[in-house]
């Protein structure tokens, strides 16, 4: 059957270009053309049938032969019907089942069973001032359509993250060549690190639980004739905590360090994600001992209640299924100023950053300060000179350093008594 599906293409593309070299040649193309709408047909056991068949010529004719043929699993042409014209002969064991009316060559099928599965041949003869036929093939499929699947989980009871595994199995009570789906919150899943597949994708396994796992599962059988989902569930993970933040009454995240004024009071909310839910406890510690002050996820911290202007608190989460713990804190300062109250808090490593980064700038601008001021540079240079050149200067000059001798001069010109003016150098200040 495979290889005349492939052929009957060829085939039609061979009798096409020779039907357009008889339009050329003699100017008339007597030709026969049969189609099928496809050549793969899926049908429903117990459901009725039709094998669409249409053909047209353009020659006249005399008689119209119309032939039924089919093969089943054993591979054997059976011939179900032949019509010549409008008489219809058909095969005594298939007459109530297989009926067509001619002109039109299409096959009813008067109720599928599995054993109508297989290829049917219908063959179309022409009679006239020619002879021309043509042939086409259809496969047919027969199923049950699936009924709504059915989820069912091991172990039915909830699994600990990283100790445990979840084997979900996909079951229909009917349904021929059924294909599962699975997928996680609407989306399809496949085979990965944690999650595995069965041959026939029925079965899914998480391989080990954790908590990325949790989600909303479902799954889709399907075959040619039906598609049905099955409905959602859950499975139990056991994880956390995971996330633990103390926040304000408010429902605004706190930093470490937490300020307000005398006289005032806030309340702490502790949240962590876990499954179950976690139980909490709040913890106060002092210099040299540690004790629980309440338990729950909220505590109330008033001002006049505090005996230091300093407090550290700390909310403890413990998820009773996982056997894990987390901790975090806040510290509680008495201040002079009110701090936001919008979770926006200078943190003592804020304080150090900005205090560190201050020192550097100032260090920078008084290196450069030092390195740019002109006496020290002339007495850089001048330090870098000779000492016969300090020599030389101070016998110009009369004095023991040379650099003395720098700073601002006047030149001023004087007549002597020949009547020709001198000019004399007056220094008026030390520029270092």
């Amino acid at each position: 059957m495979g290889q005349d599906a492939y052929m009957e293409p060829l085939s039609a593309t061979f009798y096409d270009l020779r039907c357009k070299i008889y339009v050329l040649l003699l100017g008339v193309c007597s030709a026969l053309k049969l189609t099928v709408p496809s050549h793969t047909i899926h049908g429903i056991e117990g459901q009725p049938l039709q094998l669409l068949v249409g053909y047209h010529f353009n020659i006249t004719v005399s008689d119209i032969q119309i032939k039924w043929m089919f093969e089943g699993s054993s591979m054997q042409a059976i011939p179900l019907l032949m019509s010549v014209n409008q008489t219809v002969v058909s095969d005594l064991e298939y007459q109530h089942k297989f009926t067509c009316t001619p002109p039109n060559a299409s096959l009813l099928i008067k109720s599928l069973h599995f054993s109508d599965e297989g290829r049917y041949t219908v063959e179309i003869k022409i009679a006239g001032n020619e002879r021309i036929s043509a042939r086409q093939n259809i496969h047919v499929t027969v199923d049950v359509p699936v009924t709504k699947p059915v989820i069912y989980t091991e172990p039915s009871a909830g699994v600990v993250e990283y100790k445990g595994n979840i084997t979900l199995k996909c079951t229909v009570r009917n349904g021929t060549r059924v294909i599962f789906q699975w997928m996680k919150n609407g989306n399809p899943i496949e085979a990965s690190t944690n999650y595995s597949l069965s041959a026939n994708h029925d079965t899914l396994s998480i391989v080990p639980v954790v908590k990325e796992a949790v989600g909303n599962y479902s799954c889709l059988a399907s075959n040619s004739v039906s598609a049905l989902q099955s409905d959602v569930i859950m499975p139990t993970i056991y994880y956390g905590p995971y996330g633990l933040t103390v926040n304000s009454e408010k429902g605004q995240k706190i930093g470490k360090v937490f300020t307000f004024d005398k006289g005032e009071a806030i309340q702490f909310y502790c949240s962590a994600d876990s499954n179950p839910p976690n139980t909490y406890s709040w913890i106060q510690k002092s210099e040299n001992s540690t004790h629980v002050i309440t338990h729950g996820r909220y505590l109330e911290v008033a001002s006049e209640k505090m005996t230091r202007k300093a407090e550290e608190y700390r909310c403890s989460a413990y998820n009773s299924m996982t056997g894990k713990r987390d901790e975090t804190g806040v510290f509680v300062i008495i201040g002079s100023a009110k701090m936001s109250q919008k979770g926006k808090y200078l943190s003592p490593l804020a304080i150090i950053t900005g205090i560190s980064v201050f020192l550097i700038i100032s260090m920078c601008l008084l290196i450069l300060w030092k390195k740019f001021q002109p006496c020290k540079a002339i007495q850089r240079k001048l330090q870098s000179r000779p000492e016969t050149d300090y020599r030389k200067a101070q016998s110009i000059s009369g004095h023991e350093n040379a650099l003395d001798d720098f700073g601002i001069y006047e030149f001023v010109a004087f007549p002597d008594p020949t009547g020709i003016s001198r000019l004399y150098m007056k220094r008026q200040k030390k520029a270092c």
